[in-house]
């Protein structure tokens, strides 16, 4: 069971959501906030493993709220939930910024119910990143920051090994654990651990943080397939 909170100013928008995860028999709703600070509230006291969060809401906004229980999570030495970014439209800053603070992703609100039911399933299950064509779009805008510019070469990732680098491509390209094997011709389990090694020494929270560190340090350039 995925234990979910909703984050959104607007009562209607989280009731909607709310009815459309509660009829999947894997997915539950164990609370829903009208702002950022109740939902920092209601995470530290519910716990859940996934937060749909608005970007825009009053008192505290989606961006400050995800900082907020990541560093919540990080003080406590606990993994946290991951935070899925609800936004209207599919460019917004606040987006990147929101990931920058920790989110997993992000999904635009007029999405299909099913592509929100899975979107929650794959951000619990760290199997993949949001592979809407926003996403990439998402990704790309952090390689033209200035911090990627001035990124040196692909050696600033530490350590990482000829296979890890590979795979990490192949992450940032949106593809699956089930994916990345299929096209090296091994096991998924085998994928599994070199994700895992890659995210330790990366130091990143989930595999969107992986993908922003390969397109800041130049492993992969904006418009090209890596």
């Amino acid at each position: 069971m995925i234990r979910i909170v909703i984050a959104d100013d607007q009562a209607m928008v989280r009731a909607g959501f709310a009815a459309l995860l509660d009829a999947h028999p894997d997915l539950e709703i164990i609370g829903q906030a009208q702002d950022g600070e109740e939902c920092v509230r209601m995470v530290a006291d519910c716990e859940p493993d996934i937060v749909l969060m608005d970007v825009r809401m009053p008192t505290m906004d989606g961006i400050e709220a995800t900082r907020t229980i990541v560093a919540n999570a990080r003080s406590a030495s606990a993994a946290g939930p991951r935070i899925i970014m609800l936004t209207t439209f599919d460019i917004d800053d606040y987006v990147f910024d929101a990931i920058r603070a920790g989110a997993s992703g992000f999904l635009l609100k007029d999405a299909p119910p099913k592509e929100l039911a899975e979107a929650v399933r794959v951000v619990a299950s760290g199997d993949g990143l949001l592979a809407p064509s926003v996403t990439k779009r998402v990704i790309e805008h952090f390689a033209a920051t200035p911090a990627a510019s001035e990124a040196s070469t692909p050696s600033t990732l530490p350590d990482l090994t000829d296979r890890e680098r590979e795979i990490l491509v192949l992450v940032a390209r949106g593809e699956s654990n089930s994916e990345i094997a299929a096209r090296l011709v091994i096991a998924v389990q085998t994928v599994k651990t070199h994700v895992s090694r890659i995210l330790y020494k990366l130091d990143a929270r989930d595999r969107a943080q992986a993908v922003i560190a390969a397109y800041e340090s130049g492993l992969i350039v904006p418009g090209t397939q890596g």
